[in-house]
Formats: structure tokens, C-alpha cells, sequence
């Protein structure tokens, strides 16, 4: 479990040994050194976290008076903390006949945690596989059974499983190990470690058996979770999920959340419910001893290190679809997006491709602010003006003190992008010559059969000299500005734009839109994804979906040039002014008043 790059929360609950070696599989040698921990996603699964997971599973069980043997399965037990806590809650119930079983990698850690259960339930049988879980989950599959591994039966049924399995993305997984788990568990796209553990889980777990596991929120509203959640949708009734956002409960930067699963087969579900946490700056209105204790509340909630949390519960929306993001909804929720869709004419993508930056894979070669500085008969021909994130401002973006400039190798002939012939430049080849060592280090590129001088990801050359809205990804507040200039867009921002001219238009009326408390709240009512401090994403997936009312109405008309009057007025004292008109028009367009935007 997980955020992008970082390691997951249980130390031993590694499944797949990761090598060095492994890790050399992803283009070049980014990865070629990685640490253990993060190859291994080893993190150590909080107590008090153990222990709400525990009594979340018990209760949802229900286990009948008159069943005697529970079966229970940790399939990455690290330290043991889980399957200690989870027996615990199973003890309280007189009668039962406990067994465990877990599966570690590492003997070292494997002993430590029979040696814990042991000495903490003596009388209760333990047995701890040195194996790897999702190698057992594989076997009958991998021996050639046809069909998908999980429309199969299994010999191994069990009644309870809790989890906290590892996360690992794809670049540390190495490409080769990355594809077997993508084949083999029937996902696409970027797989992560923990979403083989999930669907592998559902191998062992008995009809009607629940299921708790730690993961990263990340897969609930990505376009790469989308086969985990069709997957997970397949296989199980989702009973309850807990997104727990920035609550920083692992010392690890991710943002857990918590999925109480029941095995499809079983007794029939309730709809499913959703709980999310996030930290806010509102004034509260209950109090909280911890993180956990305030999941049980509503509101804003305060904590006495002096944190504020906002609590929102309802049932989980967004099950019915693959590509549909999973977010919270209850009645008043649904009355929204109602209001909104009736107001909606179209989406963001609507307008044209919402597409990232180039990304050269060498910026300190291509991409540079001293230029100037060169000899003139040393500068190359090519040079053309960037846009990175330091320029970012709503409306227009800033005029930076020193302004950076790209070399741009690529060009459009007869509608089809190109590298340039660097003989028609000889300044360019010079200077790329001087360089060819470290662009040839780019294998990927060589092996994608590219020039060794070409920009990795250089986007389409025709559309940097047409108007284009542009946007950061990671931001507090949503950053959108029109860039009129005809520059390349670096890889740190996204962009949009017009794919028809006569559509130029809708570009200031997204910008308005985008540029609005209404857009943070359809964001985070949408989405519900955001990382620490109340920082959202502005990536593709999200943004084509921003909707965009009828520009034929006078409402969305007064927001368009509410956004050009912005963008002239972006150094004066008028602007923020400006700003609580704009906001108030598109909550208008959309047919809301206007709220108070939660943070």
C-alpha cells in the first residue's frame, strides 16, 4: 500500500521478491538502485489500525453461533500485528476454534510473528509459510488450467482474511515481473503489486467469506485502477470502504484506505458504504480522541493535537462501471450532481485532447535559461519559448525573470511529426553533438527507433503556435491560464486545446470554469482524490471530465468574459474582485448558489 513512489505499511508483507536486478527492467537506470524497503513496499501496519480493521472484519462476519472452526489468513503477516489483532476479536467470541495461517517471505520475519502469535494465544495452531502468497494464489493457474484464475474453484477455503499487502509500482516491479502479474491476474495498464494481492485473495477466500485489506486510495479513482475495481466488483460485495486521506497514519507519505470485502457466493449485501477523512481547516463541530475514534463521527472533528478532520459518510457510488471513479454519495450529493448535469452541456474534452508536457528525458540538455549566455555562433537555431510550472498563475500566466527556452528537434511535414535534419542546423548539431553521450544513454529511445537527438514525448509541433489553456497537476487550488504566446509546454503541466479554431471560444469559458470554487467542489465531490494538505490532481482523466455549461446561454457567456476581463486584469488590484464575480456566475451557469468551498 502505497502513494506513487513510496513504500507500502507493513514491513514483511512483500509477496514477490524485488531485485536490483528486477528493477533494471524499466528504461535506463532510474531504478537500477533501489532500497530494500521500497522494493519490498515494507512499512510497518499501525495498531490502532490493526485493530479497527479487526472489529470491522468480526462484525461484518457475523459468524453463526453454530460454526465452531474459523479459519484466518494474513497473506503478508510482517510483525503479526494484524493477525494479533484480529484474533483478539474473534476470542471475544466463546467457542470458536481458531487457526491461522500466514504467508512472509522472509524467514526472519516469519519467526518473529509465529514466536508473537505463540506466545500471545497459546493453544492456538499457527502456521507460517516462508512462501510467497501470490505464487501459491498462481500455481493451478500457472500449471496450465484454462480461463481466468478466479472464475476457477479452489481447494483452499477460508473465512476470514486481513491484510495489508505491499505496494510496489510497475517501474520498481520491473517490466518483465510487471507483465506476468498483469497476464496472469487478467489487469491492464500500470499494475501495482497490492492489486494482484487483492484479486489473489478472492482465490483463497471461501463464498461468503470477508475480507479486510490496507491499500492506497489511489486505485479508487484512477484510470490505471480501473481493472482492480472492475475486478474487485466481480468477485466480492463491497461491504464498507474507508478512505483515510491525509490522516498520516503510517510514517510513509501514502494515503491509505481500508476495503471490508465479502467473497460473492454468500448471504446478500447491503448497499455499500463509504467513509472519508480528510483534513480540513473548517471550524469543528465534535471532538475526537484519534484519527480512528473520529470515524465513527460526522462534520468537522478535532483532534487534541489540534488537527481538524472532515468526516463525510454515505454509500459508495461509482460500482456500476469499470471507469467510473468510486466517490461518496448520499441524498444531498445526488441532489447536486442532478443541478449540475441538468446544466451541463458538455465536458472539458468536449474542446479538444487534454494532454501533458514534453518531456525530453534530459532537461538540462534541452531545456535551459541561459542560452543567452552561449556565443552566438554557439546557440542554437532551434530554441523556442517553454512554459514550466514556476509561470503559473490563474488567468495569464507570469513573466518569469528569467525565462526559459527549449530546444525544440521536431517539426511537422505533410501532417506527420518529424525530427528535423540537423545538417540544414548546423549550431544545433553542434551543440547536440556535444551532448550525443548523455541523449544516447536514453536506450528507450534508440530502441523506440527515434533519432538520438529527439525529445522523448515532443507532442504534436503544429499545436504550441494555436491558443491553449494551460495547468498545473498538483495544486491547492485548481491554476488554469491561457497562454496566447505559441509556447511548448513542459512536462510538469497539462494542456488543452481547440482541436476546431472556431472553438477558441469554449477555451476562456473553461478557464473560467476551471478557475472557480464551483470547480473545486464538483473536484472533490467527483473525484475525491486528494493528497496531503488538501492538494488535488489535475491530471487527464479528471480534467476532460470537467463539464461546461451551454455557451449559447447569457449565463455562460457572462463567465467568458468574466475570464477575459480576468486575464487583462490578472497584475491589478481588480482581480480578486473579479474573482468573487467569476465565482459566483459559474456556480450560476450551473444552477447552485454558491457555497463555501471545503478545505
Amino acid at each position: 500500500m502505497g502513494h506513487r513512489d513510496q513504500t507500502s505499511p507493513t514491513p514483511s508483507s512483500r509477496g514477490i521478491v524485488i531485485t536490483v536486478a528486477g528493477a533494471q527492467a524499466v528504461s535506463g537506470n532510474r531504478y537500477a538502485v533501489v532500497p530494500a524497503e521500497k522494493a519490498h513496499g515494507a512499512t510497518y501496519t499501525p495498531g490502532r489500525l490493526a485493530d479497527f480493521v479487526a472489529s470491522e472484519i468480526v462484525a461484518a462476519a457475523r459468524l453463526p453461533m453454530r460454526q465452531k472452526a474459523v479459519s484466518v489468513l494474513d497473506p503478508a503477516v510482517g510483525d503479526g500485528q494484524l493477525l494479533v489483532s484480529l484474533v483478539t476479536q474473534l476470542r471475544r467470541q466463546k467457542g470458536l476454534d481458531i487457526e491461522l495461517q500466514g504467508f512472509e517471505i522472509s524467514e526472519k520475519a516469519a519467526q518473529v510473528a509465529r514466536e508473537r502469535l505463540r506466545r500471545s494465544f497459546p493453544g492456538i495452531p499457527v502456521e507460517i509459510r516462508v512462501d510467497d502468497f501470490l505464487e501459491f494464489a498462481l500455481r493451478d493457474f500457472e500449471a496450465g488450467e484454462q480461463g481466468n484464475l478466479f472464475e476457477q474453484e479452489s481447494a483452499q477455503r477460508l473465512d476470514l482474511v486481513i491484510a495489508n499487502p505491499p505496494y510496489v509500482r510497475t517501474q520498481i516491479l520491473g517490466a518483465s515481473r510487471a507483465q506476468d502479474l498483469a497476464r496472469s491476474f487478467a489487469l491492464s495498464g500500470r499494475v501495482d503489486l497490492c492489486f494482484a494481492f487483492i484479486l489473489g485473495i478472492a482465490r483463497v477466500l471461501k463464498p461468503g467469506g470477508i475480507a479486510g485489506v490496507i491499500v492506497s486510495n489511489r486505485f479508487m479513482t484512477t484510470k490505471s485502477g480501473s481493472p482492480v475495481r472492475e475486478a474487485i466488483r466481480r468477485q466480492y460485495d463491497i461491504v464498507h470502504v474507508w478512505d483515510l486521506g491525509d490522516t498520516k497514519l503510517f510514517d510513509a507519505a501514502v494515503l491509505p484506505s481500508v476495503l471490508l470485502l465479502r467473497r460473492k457466493g454468500g448471504q446478500a449485501s447491503h448497499l455499500p458504504r463509504f467513509t472519508s477523512i480528510y483534513q480540513t481547516t473548517a471550524a469543528p463541530s465534535g471532538y475526537a480522541g484519534d484519527t480512528i475514534d473520529a470515524l465513527s463521527r460526522d462534520g468537522v472533528v478535532q483532534l487534541p493535537d489540534g488537527r481538524r478532520f472532515r468526516v463525510e459518510r454515505g454509500e459508495l457510488a461509482g460500482t456500476d462501471s469499470p471507469s467510473a471513479v468510486w466517490r461518496l454519495a448520499n441524498h444531498d450529493q445526488h441532489r447536486w450532481y442532478e443541478t449540475v448535469n441538468r446544466h451541463t452541456w458538455s465536458s472539458f474534452r468536449r474542446i479538444g485532447r487534454v494532454r501533458v508536457g514534453v518531456k525530453t528525458c534530459a532537461d538540462h540538455v534541452f531545456i535551459r535559461s541561459d542560452w543567452e549566455d552561449l556565443p552566438p555562433d554557439q546557440r542554437p537555431e532551434l530554441l523556442r519559448p517553454v512554459i514550466t510550472h514556476h509561470a503559473a498563475r490563474r488567468f495569464r500566466g507570469r513573466m518569469l525573470a528569467e525565462n526559459p527556452q527549449i530546444l525544440y528537434p521536431h517539426q511537422l511535414i505533410q501532417g506527420h511529426r518529424q525530427a528535423v535534419d540537423l545538417s540544414r542546423h548546423p549550431r544545433t548539431r553542434a551543440y547536440l553533438e556535444r551532448h550525443r553521450g548523455v541523449l544516447e544513454s536514453r536506450k528507450y529511445v534508440l530502441r523506440a527507433g527515434r533519432k538520438w537527438y529527439e525529445i522523448w514525448v515532443p507532442q504534436d509541433p503544429a499545436a504550441w503556435s494555436a491558443p491553449k489553456l494551460v495547468f498545473r497537476d498538483i495544486v491547492d487550488t485548481p491554476t488554469f491560464w491561457l497562454d496566447e504566446t505559441g509556447a511548448v509546454v513542459n512536462g510538469d503541466c497539462y494542456w488543452l486545446t481547440a482541436e476546431n479554431p472556431e472553438d477558441t471560444d469554449l477555451l476562456w469559458l473553461a478557464m473560467g470554469v476551471a478557475n472557480s470554487t464551483f470547480m473545486e467542489a464538483f473536484y472533490d465531490r467527483h473525484f475525491h482524490n486528494k493528497l496531503y494538505a488538501g492538494r488535488r490532481r489535475f491530471i487527464t482523466q479528471y480534467v476532460e471530465l470537467f463539464p461546461l455549461p451551454d455557451p449559447r446561454r447569457s449565463s455562460a457567456r457572462a463567465v467568458l468574459m468574466k475570464a477575459k476581463e480576468a486575464y487583462r486584469s490578472v497584475d491589478t488590484s481588480r482581480l480578486g474582485t473579479l474573482q468573487a464575480e467569476l465565482d459566483e456566475l459559474v456556480w450560476r451557469a450551473f444552477g447552485l448558489p454558491v457555497e463555501e468551498v471545503r478545505r
